[in-house]
């Protein structure tokens, strides 16, 4: 009896669990980026992060691919440079249809590390972790 009811437990856990890593895969999917930069799903949006030393540019859209007007949005990028422990942190402001942009006394190489934290109006915030670019995105970017 003690076995059966460990078996029925393990099964419901299992069966519940399958609807779960299902939805995570949706989310799990390589986003195409649109504007030559790193892109990442996050929660309903897919984020594109252009960054150049000076300069971010942040492109919002859904999981289609359509564009999210950022008006009323307010985000925030943190760089670092591989591991060090000083960061730097870049305020981004709405600046178009689905961008917002930052810009600051920063470089970006191959060891640059961004995260990125978004928040719209009346909605939940997400993050996005960009990791550093390695030296094929950079040649394939001067290129």
């Amino acid at each position: 009896m003690k076995h059966l009811l460990s078996h029925l437990v393990l099964g419901i856990m299992l069966i519940c669990s399958v609807p779960v890593e299902a939805h995570k895969a949706k989310h799990d999917e390589v986003v195409k980026p649109l504007h030559g930069g790193q892109a990442l799903a996050a929660g309903p949006y897919h984020l594109e992060l252009v960054a150049k030393s000076g300069s971010l540019v942040l492109y919002v859209t859904d999981h289609a691919d359509k564009a999210i007007p950022t008006d009323g949005a307010k985000a925030k990028a943190t760089i670092q440079q591989g591991y060090e422990k000083a960061k730097m942190q870049v305020e981004l402001e709405p600046s178009g249809d689905n961008t917002l942009t930052g810009t600051g006394a920063f470089t970006i190489n191959q060891d640059t590390g961004i995260m990125v934290f978004l928040k719209f109006p009346e909605q939940e915030a997400y993050a996005a972790r960009f990791t550093p670019l390695g030296q094929k995105q950079l040649s394939e970017k001067k290129g």
